[in-house]
């Protein structure tokens, strides 16, 4: 009975994301063909380049495993998305180079203006969160009541659309996405471990490790709460009675609070990868 309780809750709870992510859907194709908006084209381009990479993939590689196609496709979006990020980055500081560099963070630069590319490229890492959160419905790829990355996938759906559709502070966005470096490494180990390489002492294994705890802590944790902080020293800035503001903040908590739980996640699964149980080994032995 318990069981089936849980499946049914899981069911509805698919069935409810699925029902957000139609809204979605909708919500971006009357904003482009009814208000004429063909800057947000990269969002469709986004979702048809990812979906069509899942079936590359897909029928390229003899493991057909649904959560494992995700995997790879997940590890090319964080390393696109990251690339992306850092070309965005290094390319305005070259701009403001001559400038004070400090300029390129004030709060009229993250809040009213576009760093050259950022808005194609959230566009396009938007394209990419409107798939994975199909693909991850159609193939039942959670668990729970309240599937965590449902949850996450669709808060940044809402706070990237609508930055998009008003065209304000999508220079912080591109900052949040920072964290996609730490999930190429996030990524990686999942496709490694899925592949069958789970030798903790090998090199390879160590160093992947290092680099996974150094880009959460810097890319991930350090990076986030720095953006809250700089959004709670700028409140005053921001239009008063706007949305901009508590939208922004409400984002942050959630992804503050995500990174709390996937910093615990990550540290379980470290331990069981380096002191994998005696027991087993010796049965194996």
């Amino acid at each position: 009975m318990a069981r089936g309780s849980g499946f049914h809750q899981e069911t509805k709870a698919g069935a409810f994301f699925m029902a957000t992510l139609v809204m979605w859907v909708v919500s971006v194709l009357w904003e482009m063909l009814f208000n004429k908006r063909a800057e947000l084209v990269p969002i469709l381009l986004g979702f048809i380049f990812y979906q069509s990479a899942n079936w590359v993939i897909r029928s390229l590689l003899l493991n057909h495993d649904p959560l494992f196609v995700n995997t790879c496709v997940s590890l090319l979006h964080s390393s696109t998305t990251s690339a992306s990020v850092l070309f965005i980055l290094v390319n305005q500081l070259m701009i403001s180079s001559g400038v004070n560099v400090n300029q390129m963070f004030e709060h009229s630069q993250l809040v009213e203006h576009t760093w050259p590319w950022a808005f194609t490229a959230l566009c396009f890492s938007c394209g990419y969160f409107a798939y994975d959160q199909l693909d991850m419905l159609l193939h039942r790829l959670y668990s729970g009541w309240i599937p965590s990355i449902l949850v996450h996938h669709l808060l940044l759906l809402v706070c990237f659309t609508l930055a998009l559709y008003r065209n304000v502070t999508i220079n912080y966005l591109i900052l949040t996405l920072i964290c996609e470096l730490h999930s190429v490494f996030l990524h990686l180990r999942k496709v490694r471990r899925m592949a069958g390489f789970r030798d903790s002492s090998s090199i390879f294994v160590k160093v992947e490790w290092v680099l996974n705890w150094t880009t959460l802590v810097l890319a991930r944790v350090v990076s986030h709460l720095l953006i809250t902080v700089k959004l709670i020293r700028d409140a005053s800035k921001f239009d008063k009675g706007g949305v901009e503001l508590p939208l922004a903040l409400f984002g942050m908590a959630g992804m503050n609070l995500l990174n709390t739980f996937l910093g615990i996640d990550l540290f379980k699964a470290y331990r069981r990868e380096i002191n994998p149980p005696r027991s087993h080994q010796n049965h194996h032995d």
